[in-house]
Order: C-alpha cells, then structure tokens, then sequence
C-alpha cells in the first residue's frame, strides 16, 4: 500500500472515532495557531503528526480538518501534499480556497493525481507560468482548455506551443489560443493550418503584420550584403525575409513561363500538375515544399496569401483556383462559400501584411527543413526538434499533417 495513501475508515481501529474526532479538531487547530502563538518547528512537528493521523482517517473526517486548513496563510508541506492527492472532493478544498500553496505543491499535485485534480488546479486563480506549463504538457484536451479559459492564469511560451501542438487534435482550443495574449505570431501561422475558417480570418486580422519597420531600419544592410555577394547564410535568409520584393526574379531567367501570370494561366488551361506547381513556387518566391502546402489546402485561403503576396489580380487568383479544380458556385448556382471566403481573404489583406504570412511560412517550412527534421516529422520525435528554433518547431507542427500524425 502507498504509505500516503489515506486508509479506509472500515480498517480503522474501532471504538475510538470520538476520541480520534477530537484529536484531529484539536491538532488542526494547533496548526492554525498564528505565528505570534506557534513557531515553525512547532508547526511542522504538529502537522507531521496529524499527517499520520489523517492516513488512518475517514473520508469525512480529512474532509473536516481540510476544509479548516483551507483558509491558512501557512501550511506545513507534509499535510498540503498529503490532502493535495487526496479524494477530488477533499483536494479542491485546498485547491480552490488554499492561498498559501506552492508552485512545487500545485505541480506535484499535477503530476501525481489524475484528472479530475488538474481540471480544479487549472481552474485555480493567479496560476503560475510553472504550474500551467505542467498542466498543459499532460496533453489532455479538458486540461489544456481550461487553463485557457482561466483569465487568470499565465502562460509560459512553451505551454502555449504545446498548446497549439494539441490543437492539431483537439480544435476546439484553437479560439482560445486566438484569446490568449500570450500567443505569438509563430504559433498563430503554424495553426493557420488546421483551424477553421474563423479563426484563419482572425489569424489574419491580428498577425498579419508590417514588415515597414525592419525595412527601415536594414535598409542600409542591403548593399552590404550584396557587396559581399551574400555569400553569409546567416544574413541572407534573415534579409531575404526582411526585403520588399516578393518574386523571384533570377528564377524568371531559367522558367519556361514569362512570368508568375503566365504560369497561373498554363496551369488554369492544362490543369495543375507538379511541374507548374514547382514553377509557380519558384516564381512566387517560395520553396516548392511551401508550394505544396499552400495549393494543397483544403480551404483555400492560402492561395489568396500567395496570389496577394506576389502581386497577382484577382482575375489571377481565379485562374488559380480553377487550376486547382476547386467549385466557384455550388448545386444551386449561388457563389461557393470557400471561393466567397478566398476572395474575402483577398481583398482584405495588404501586399506587405500578405507578404510577411507567406514569407514566414516559407521560412519556417523550407529553411529549417532537414532530412534529420523529416525523419523527426515522420515519426513524431518531438525530442529531436531544437528547442530554440522558431522555424523547425513550426514545421514540426504543420508538416506532421501531411504525414498521417
């Protein structure tokens, strides 16, 4: 038997419930003397001996002395841990109204309890970025929900990746996410993916961001990386996200196609095969991996990012949606939605805002992509991923679709 765990009352020794009653009132009262009445040692020795008293209890009786203990600004560490993993009912006294528990007291509860224990702590007020993050790496859909439904609790920027990790699975957390001030662009782009229709529109809205000041600021960066004929890694992939030009003009030189338009146009009359796709990735400015991705999706809105980014009319994005032999009106002749809400898209965005979705997605799906990463994707080694890079992370994230996880 677990030595913490409480003994049932029917094992308890018998004729001495009045006696034991009495007992425990008096020692939960010893514990909740002020500092001014009882030192420290005296309260932990007294809590370490109620402690084994409460293992021997009944269900109603630690249910009585929790409920007294509840309200203390100190608590001694051996009687919150063993109340803590304790029956839920008897826990969430001390979860709920308890103001003197610890970080390491919520995570060890965290860990050591099951459901129901971590729906009451993330349920909890003032939670820490520790205790959340421990809530979260469960990876239980409740859970996670209900930490970010708690306006009070913080959340630390690895919880909130696993968080948009778990809503791969589980998309109903991804308007929570969208709620969370906590939640940065490279989360948002990597859910972009997976969520619904609108939650991409309010991706859209509030990340979607300028890329005017970095332009500024490195503008004078430009010829000196061009003097050095960017032959620094580094600094090229770091400019290349950076500068206004969306097209790929040396790729113009080598494509059979004049130009992106004309590449649209072939793939809207010959229909999009893998070679015009490529094409149309190269021109565009992106790798044709990102490619893939963008024309592949199911909703659509990518393509309007694409076609927006590289400065293509609207008549372009049609083209491109017929190429991709997608409805532009359904069974009863009025306009299909997904082709309503892919001009919708369209129209709202601006070139730069556009540029800078599609740029970061291009970033993070080809410049970190490595055949020790794929192989990762492939089987779901989260532990293989680098910690500290953005862009491997967000790959991770929305290429593990595209292979079945």
């Amino acid at each position: 038997m677990n030595p913490a765990a409480p003994i049932p009352a029917e094992d308890a020794p018998e004729g001495a419930f009045k006696a034991r009653h009495a007992l425990l009132k008096r020692l939960a009262d010893v514990v909740s003397l002020p500092a001014s009445r009882i030192n420290a040692f005296e309260r932990a020795v007294t809590g370490d001996l109620l402690v084994e008293m409460l293992r021997l209890a009944a269900p109603e009786e630690r249910r009585r002395v929790a409920a007294r203990l509840a309200p203390l600004s100190e608590l001694p560490n051996s009687l919150a841990r063993l109340l803590l993993r304790d029956e839920p009912d008897i826990a969430g006294l001390l979860i709920e109204q308890c103001a003197s528990l610890t970080d390491a007291d919520l995570v060890g509860c965290a860990r050591d309890t099951g459901i129901e224990h971590r729906l009451m702590l993330a349920g909890r007020r003032g939670l820490s970025e520790m205790v959340t993050e421990t809530l979260v790496e469960t990876g239980e859909p409740a859970v996670i929900e209900a930490v970010l439904k708690n306006a009070n609790a913080r959340l630390s920027h690895g919880a909130i990746e696993t968080a948009v990790a778990a809503s791969r699975t589980a998309p109903g957390l991804c308007p929570l996410l969208l709620r969370r001030p906590e939640l940065r662009p490279s989360g948002a782009y990597a859910m972009f993916w997976w969520c619904g229709s609108d939650d991409r529109r309010t991706i859209l809205q509030r990340f979607a961001v300028s890329r005017e000041v970095m332009q500024e600021v490195v503008d004078d960066v430009f010829p000196m990386a061009a003097a050095e004929n960017w032959q620094d890694p580094v600094s090229r992939k770091a400019l290349q996200f950076i500068e206004r030009r969306q097209r790929n003009r040396a790729a113009i030189a080598k494509s059979p196609f004049a130009s992106l338009e004309d590449a649209v146009q072939a793939a809207a009359s010959q229909g999009l095969d893998r070679d015009i796709a490529a094409e149309i990735s190269y021109l565009a400015g992106v790798k044709p991996l990102t490619g893939a991705k963008i024309l592949g999706d199911i909703g659509g809105e990518p393509a309007a990012i694409l076609c927006k980014a590289t400065g293509l009319e609207k008549s372009d994005l049609r083209a491109l949606w017929r190429s991709m032999r997608r409805p532009e009106v359904d069974a009863a002749g009025a306009l299909d939605p997904a082709w309503e809400r892919v001009q919708t898209t369209f129209d709202m965005l601006a070139v730069d805002r556009a540029q800078t979705v599609l740029r970061y997605w291009n970033w993070s799906l080809s410049s970190a992509i490595t055949p020790a990463l794929l192989r990762a994707i492939r089987e779901g080694d989260d532990l293989s991923i680098d910690e500290y890079s953005t862009p491997e992370r967000t790959a991770m994230m929305a290429l593990a679709q595209d292979f079945g996880r």
